[in-house]
């Protein structure tokens, strides 16, 4: 049969295998194909083994003729982000410090995705260790947008996103320290979760911000945001901070809603997220539809506040370098990755090494995050920062006594040109309205909501929900996919 890859989520393709209309490795090779076409001008993976992809096929397929499939999406490919390791394939990170690595051990949630069958399907570019908010900082190169190949995707996992919303696989996973699958999901228009902290495990997951860090899916619906969730989230004691909560159930929560409905629902809107200055009026139009939708389909909109949100940025930027500049110490060229061929000695080898392969935003996060721990300044900032993330998470709970979940923008403003945010701090503006969500450990999902008036690049909506409601969460997001007037969001097609 025809497979018009355009159209597929993970859920259909998983229909059409287990009815026996196409097999894995036909799947797989449609979208090999189609990546080597498209990904000349979008360059989301960095590596691509065929070879694998193919064996993964092929072994799907034998268990499938054998009546013996590992679970519903045996045979469905799924990219991973470039620093969630996988045994065999490179974990760069997109850094030249770690160019040569290849992991010796699969992350948990690479596990449990290959327990399911699922064909892992390439490794995508990102921001160099996440740093970023564009692509712009990857060690190799950048990604751009598949809608407008002038504008950036996002980031950090903007390779992740890139490549869902080009159709060069059905879904991906990426990493979110301040807004890092949300915020690329928005510019790229694919759904995009950020789970409550400790839902998904980080181990292998290599860390930026240990506090921070959390695995999400990036896919085209959120019915298969929902079945990701349900794979890989989860109790894991390879992980001390994974919660013990269950986390299954969330597909067949969201395939109850056929036609939405939001009676009895309370929609918040924090107006800090709206009376922003700088926010982009077509963005804040886009989102003021995704408002009036809510409200068609029955929701109560309320009024809420969260008055600390002009303190997120900052005390993001202390706690998350604080934490990066000791997660990349060891990262020096000693006992593994990339060492300087002219270094003599062990202080030669520091400097030369970790002066010349790490990238300029690595860097400069690096010497920020050591000078605010260092001796005399440990209080001054980073305890402080600490207070602040507390009375941020005490907005949100207040927030949310008032309210089921909030509806805010994702970012102020659509996909930018490359190059058009060069001052270091107009780029950590991007992620304005993703970051106090990290630092208070809470889900939150982006979900395309239309095209931007101007640019024509998609603009999406996020919904935020308290600590492990992602059933809410994902309940909602899937009403409003269903009352939103623009149905596909395909590049060149939309």
């Amino acid at each position: 049969m025809a497979i018009e890859i355009e159209k597929l989520t993970i859920s259909s393709a998983a229909a059409a295998l287990d009815a026996g209309e196409i097999s894995s490795v036909e799947l797989a090779k449609a979208y090999l194909d189609r990546a080597k076409s498209a990904d000349k001008n979008i360059r989301a993976f960095l590596t691509l083994d065929e070879a694998g992809i193919l064996a993964q096929a092929e072994a799907s397929d034998k268990r499938r003729t054998e009546g013996k499939p590992l679970g519903p999406f045996d045979g469905v490919p799924v990219a991973l982000k470039d620093n969630i390791v996988e045994t065999g394939q490179t974990c760069s990170c997109a850094s030249k410090i770690l160019k040569t690595v290849k992991s010796p051990y699969d992350a948990t949630v690479t596990t449990r995705m290959k327990e399911q069958g699922l064909v892992l399907f390439g490794r995508t570019n990102l921001d160099e260790f996440a740093m970023g908010s564009s692509c712009e900082n990857s060690g190799f190169f950048p990604t751009a947008n598949p809608w407008d190949t002038e504008r950036v995707p996002g980031g950090s996992s903007g390779g992740s996103a890139a490549a869902v919303s080009a159709r060069l696989v059905p879904a991906a996973l990426g990493s979110d320290t301040g807004g890092s699958i949300r915020q690329p999901a928005s510019f790229c228009g694919t759904v995009g979760l950020k789970p409550t902290y400790g839902r998904v495990s980080r181990y292998g997951l290599v860390a930026f911000a240990s506090s921070l860090d959390q695995i999400g899916p990036l896919t085209n619906s959120v019915e298969d945001a929902a079945a990701l969730l349900d794979i890989i989230g989860g109790k894991d004691p390879k992980d001390a901070t994974s919660l013990p909560e269950p986390c299954k159930g969330f597909t067949d929560a969201v395939k109850k809603i056929s036609v939405p409905d939001l009676s009895g629902m309370k929609i918040g809107l924090p107006k800090e997220y709206f009376e922003l200055e700088g926010l982009d009026s077509g963005v804040k139009g886009v989102t003021e539809a995704a408002v009036a939708s809510m409200k068609a389909a029955g929701a109560e909109i309320v009024d809420v506040s969260l008055p600390h949100t002009k303190y997120a940025i900052a005390a993001y930027y202390i706690i998350a370098p604080a934490e990066a500049s000791a997660n990349l110490a060891r990262f020096d060229g000693i006992r593994y990755g990339t060492r300087d061929p002219e270094a003599h000695d062990l202080m030669s080898t520091y400097f030369k090494t970790r002066g010349k392969y790490f990238g300029a935003e690595v860097k400069r996060r690096i010497i920020l995050g050591t000078y605010v721990l260092s001796s005399g300044y440990y209080d001054a900032y980073y305890l402080r920062a600490q207070k602040v993330r507390t009375l941020i998470r005490n907005d949100f709970e207040q927030a949310f006594s008032k309210c089921d979940a909030l509806l805010t923008p994702v970012a102020p403003v659509p996909a930018f040109k490359f190059g058009e945010k060069s001052d270091p701090l107009q780029m950590y503006l991007a992620d304005v309205f993703t970051i106090a969500v990290n630092l208070a450990g809470i889900p939150g999902i982006s979900v395309p909501a239309d095209l931007h008036p101007e640019t024509g690049t998609p603009v999406g909506v996020q919904f935020l929900a308290p600590s492990l409601g992602e059933e809410k969460l994902l309940t909602i997001a899937r009403n409003f996919e269903l009352c939103r007037a623009r149905q596909e969001f395909v590049p060149g097609l939309g």
